[in-house]
């Protein structure tokens, strides 16, 4: 196939809007179009707010918009006129059915998959962003073959290994980017196609081409180890509590050692994000499927790990609250799953404000970038009536402000103007004695304790 002169994105959410705007940005001679049938998404996207926040987004966006760059819902359109088509819709966890709470849920996958043989003439690659399980490339290949006229399609995976809060710096200088292709002449030739693409801007040494079957499984094996290494030191973090030990220093110990390194070693109330639950999930269903079920016992246990450190925290604070936040005050710092990005998707902060509000607590939120309407729905999502949102919810325009008249301030998110707020005010404005609990380190906690505070932190004795 000759170099790709029109991509198309099907999916403008947090994978598909960032990568394609890179690739516009990068790829002045290649037409990018980015569509979704959800005509309010496409609508942010055409205006100056957009519907996620990533540092770095906006600039990107606005250089390449209406010259290479553009979002659009007529999906059918520009799927026809693509010589590469992206797929990057959501993969849920199912809620329904055989695998339900575990197996991805591939309805939105099926659906572009026919939407594309609908509409597909003459030769089409058609490329895996979404985050798959092993052996989707197939069952797309089938569905394309059975329902397409004249068109001729090349499967790829290329996954994503994308970090919020740093999304743009990863599509700019990411460590390596994965081709999966069948090993045809055929599927070569479409593989060195993509490749074109990306060797744009990126080292051709730093784009890895593997068989389709690796490339998909490489998204999850990759995404289960570094929720590995967080669930392994958080309960070393428990432990450290118990010993007088401190976490960061074991950290910091271990994280030299060059077999091990230091990534992903920073102890906290537990991992969040669109990926690494959803991921772990996806791989132990696999593995039950495939017959392994002390594979997938090994890696549940990540999950259960995870899900024991958020509840652990909430029980820290209601018993140093001596046994009870009925009625009282407190102060949450953060509800994304982390700084720099307003997505909340399996926020530890979630669950805390949810364990504590079913307690009676009273809980006061600050978070700088996630919206009102996001807060309330995650709240529902995980069981917290709307009376209850509406009656023990107080939503907050500082740090400050939810720290007046609290009994203790969670920090949940390590946004960095959480350590620049004026602490000493803080103390004055809350009830004694003033705890602080630190759910990811990030605070410095003897001069905490100078002002008075009462500090808990994770993983110090």
């Amino acid at each position: 196939m000759n170099t790709p002169k029109k991509i198309c994105c099907i999916g403008a959410g947090y994978v598909g809007g960032p990568t394609m705007a890179m690739i516009a940005a990068k790829c002045s001679d290649i037409r990018v179009d980015v569509v979704d049938l959800n005509a309010e998404r496409i609508a942010a996207w055409n205006s100056d707010t957009l519907p996620i926040y990533e540092p770095g987004l906006d600039e990107i966006v606005e250089g390449a918009r209406g010259k290479n760059l553009f979002f659009s819902t007529d999906v059918e359109e520009h799927i026809a006129d693509a010589d590469i088509i992206f797929v990057a819709v959501g993969t849920p966890t199912k809620t329904y059915g055989m695998g339900a709470g575990r197996a991805a849920d591939l309805c939105y996958i099926e659906s572009a998959a026919r939407m594309i043989a609908k509409v597909a003439r003459g030769p089409k690659i058609i490329v895996e962003k979404s985050t798959i399980p092993v052996r989707t490339a197939e069952a797309m290949r089938t569905i394309l073959d059975a329902n397409a006229g004249d068109g001729e399609f090349q499967v790829l995976s290329n996954p994503e290994f994308l970090a919020e809060g740093t999304a743009i710096e990863d599509l700019q200088d990411p460590d390596r980017i994965l081709i999966g292709g069948e090993r045809t002449p055929a599927g070569d030739a479409a593989v060195e196609a993509l490749v074109s693409v990306y060797n744009q801007w990126i080292p051709r040494e730093n784009i890895l081409t593997t068989n389709l079957w690796s490339s998909e499984l490489s998204k999850l094996v990759a995404n289960a180890f570094l929720a590995q290494r967080i669930s392994s030191i958080n309960s070393i973090s428990a432990l450290c509590e118990k010993t007088g030990a401190d976490v960061d220093e074991v950290g910091r110990a271990i994280g030299t050692d060059s077999r091990i390194g230091p990534k992903f070693l920073k102890a906290s109330v537990g991992f969040g994000g669109s990926c690494f639950q959803k991921d772990i999930l996806n791989l132990t269903y696999l593995c039950e499927h495939f017959g392994l079920p002390e594979v997938a016992a090994y890696w549940d246990q990540v999950i259960k790990m995870n899900d024991w450190q958020k509840s652990r925290f909430s029980e820290k604070i209601v018993k140093t609250l001596f046994n009870t936040v009925r009625g009282k005050r407190i102060a949450v710092w953060g509800f994304a799953f982390k700084k720099d990005t307003n997505d909340t998707r399996e926020s530890a902060s979630i669950y805390v404000c949810r364990d504590l509000m079913l307690e009676g607590a009273h809980i006061a939120l600050f978070d700088p970038r996630v919206p009102v309407s996001m807060i309330h729905e995650d709240l529902r999502y995980v069981g917290v009536s709307q009376e209850v949102i509406d009656t023990q919810l107080h939503i907050c325009s500082s740090c400050e402000e939810a720290a007046d008249q609290a009994h203790g301030v969670a920090l949940l998110t390590e946004w960095d103007e959480f350590k620049e707020a004026d602490f000493a005010k803080i103390h004055d404005a809350m009830f004694k004695p003033a705890f602080l609990f630190d759910g990811r380190n990030i605070l410095d906690h003897d001069s905490l304790e100078k002002l008075g505070f009462d500090v808990y932190s994770i993983g110090k004795g």
